[in-house]
């Protein structure tokens, strides 16, 4: 019997390849050392100062045995600092605002709880790739919806009233003065009530499909004391109540949708005169060379596990995914009847578009 030939190999390739393997293994690891940091409250313990595991447990009434080895899967991942003569743990400033303060505009533990939640449905989006059969959003673990709404908050957060709002063409000014704006896929509405409460002489409406992201937006707006001024409705895109909307906004779902051109046509046929549409995309290229980078690595694996399924759940199916682009988006957008179309700006992690009937 012949065998084939083993292939020769480049050893320095082969073990660079093998140390990226390394670090991407610990990365999958360290998503839930992250998210057990955040539910625990132990980012924010320690920012308080240097501590030792026994006083960090103390603190945070969590067991001692337990939390030295997460600290020490955290140093050695970098997102805690260690110091060997004192024995004790702590964040640097740059560690303790991206990890343990939530108004942070680089907030991360959310991105964790989202990967960790969306790989929950690993084994259904396997056999999903054998049938082409969808996983509707509601259908998700529940991790899914916090991690989606912390992930997301902290970037509109920083850039939603600050610079979206802005360029776009006197939107602001007519939401100073009062405006009706619906919120179209606004999920658990961190979107929405960051405008609320930029903007209180305007009325603001939240539609998503899901029950339980809507009751969830019901409870933020009453917490932070909107609920007078921004509600929320279950309803789809293709077929959410009201008229004459100054502003129809979409936040990082236009790309879910199964049937985004017929959601694109309530969305002019609910505008106002002069209205606008705001549409927030994940940023993106329009060719798949130029995402091959580490942020659309990001993007096209949630666009598998989340996004892809999301659209082939519901009628049309047209699965847009995260990464589809400038060009794709604009023959969405003008194919019901919205011109112009502009690039309004962007961040690195954003494209917002704005679009005119």
């Amino acid at each position: 019997m012949s065998t084939a030939p083993r292939p020769t190999l480049d050893m320095d390739k082969l073990n660079a390849f093998v140390g990226q393997f390394v670090g991407d293994l610990g990365a999958a690891v360290h998503t839930g050392m992250v998210v057990i940091g955040e539910k625990l409250g132990l980012y924010k313990a320690l920012a308080a100062g240097p501590m030792t595991s026994a006083e960090l447990a103390a603190k945070t009434k969590t067991d001692e045995r337990y939390l030295r080895e997460w600290l020490a899967s955290q140093a050695a991942g970098g997102y805690i600092t260690y110091d060997d003569n004192a024995k004790r743990f702590s964040l640097n400033a740059e560690q303790a605002f991206t990890l343990a303060n939530e108004d942070s505009p680089a907030y991360l533990p959310g991105a964790f709880e989202l990967a960790l939640g969306s790989l929950a449905a690993v084994p259904r989006i396997t056999e999903s790739f054998r049938t082409g059969a969808g996983m509707g959003w509601n259908e998700h673990n529940e991790s899914v919806f916090h991690g989606c709404e912390k992930f997301f908050r902290p970037g509109y957060a920083a850039n939603l009233v600050s610079s979206w709002i802005p360029a776009l063409h006197g939107v602001k000014e007519k939401l100073e003065r009062g405006a009706k704006v619906a919120d179209v896929g606004c999920g658990k509405g961190a979107s929405t009530l960051l405008m609320a409460q930029a903007f209180p002489n305007s009325r603001f409406y939240g539609f998503d499909y899901h029950d339980k992201s809507v009751e969830g937006a019901r409870e933020s707006a009453k917490r932070l004391g909107v609920a007078d001024r921004a509600t929320f409705q279950v309803a789809s895109a293709k077929e959410y109540p009201g008229k004459d909307y100054d502003l129809v906004a979409v936040f990082d779902c236009l790309h879910d949708m199964g049937d985004p051109v017929g959601a694109a046509k309530h969305v002019r046929e609910s505008l106002a005169k002069g209205g606008t549409w705001m549409i927030v995309e994940p940023f993106a290229n329009d060719d798949l060379k130029d995402n091959l980078n580490p942020v659309g690595r990001v993007y096209y694996s949630f666009s598998t596990l989340l996004c892809t399924p999301c659209s082939r759940s519901q009628e049309v199916g047209l699965c847009l995914g995260a990464q589809a682009g400038e060009a794709r988006i604009r023959e969405v957008v003008t194919s019901a009847g919205f011109s112009p179309f502009r690039r309004a700006t962007e961040t690195p992690f954003n494209l917002v578009y704005e679009a005119r009937p």
